[in-house]
């Protein structure tokens, strides 16, 4: 059953009709922006010894890949500005530190031995809370299905004349 509390998208409302015949809103228009990819090295520091190093560095590739492959379709679809570059750049290290987590996971399986005795891996803890992050993230950004009918997405080309020209 949907969520009762949560506004329907405009597209929705549209298509299944407005009974209370409130004004559908048209979406917020940020100006378009040609957004740049952060440095990861500030992020995933390059100042870390041994495995660590390793790890830092496969964060810093899954981040970008993940950089690469979501920002060309959420400035075409999505309408994103300069204004979505932090939620963009936390929704990547985001990805890296789950790909991280997942790692450590099968390194050391779920369950590791303590001084107590077996106990849960922490990264369990960890992986768990960056996906819940993540699942806001992708709802934010329209990066699910749903979410993307949540979404208006930018007109292309048109009048000359808008705000941002």
């Amino acid at each position: 059953m949907a969520d009762p509390t949560r506004r329907r998208p405009p597209l929705q409302v549209i298509r299944e009709g407005n009974p209370g015949k409130r004004p559908v809103p048209e979406g917020v228009v940020v100006p378009p922006a040609e957004l740049t990819e952060p440095d990861w090295f500030e992020l995933f520091a390059d100042q870390a010894e041994g495995d660590q190093a390793e790890v830092n560095a496969r964060c810093r590739e899954v981040a970008s890949r993940e950089w690469r492959r979501v920002v060309p379709v959420l400035e075409h679809v999505a309408g994103i500005g300069l204004v979505d570059t932090s939620t963009l750049t936390d929704y990547c290290v985001c990805v890296a530190r789950i790909d991280q987590c997942e790692r450590e996971i099968s390194a050391h399986g779920i369950l590791m031995q303590g001084e107590r005795g077996w106990q849960k891996n922490g990264a369990t803890t960890i992986v768990s809370a960056y996906r819940s992050q993540l699942a806001r993230y992708i709802g934010e950004l329209g990066l699910s299905p749903s979410a993307r009918g949540r979404l208006t997405p930018p007109e292309i080309g048109g009048d000359d004349d808008g705000v941002f020209d």
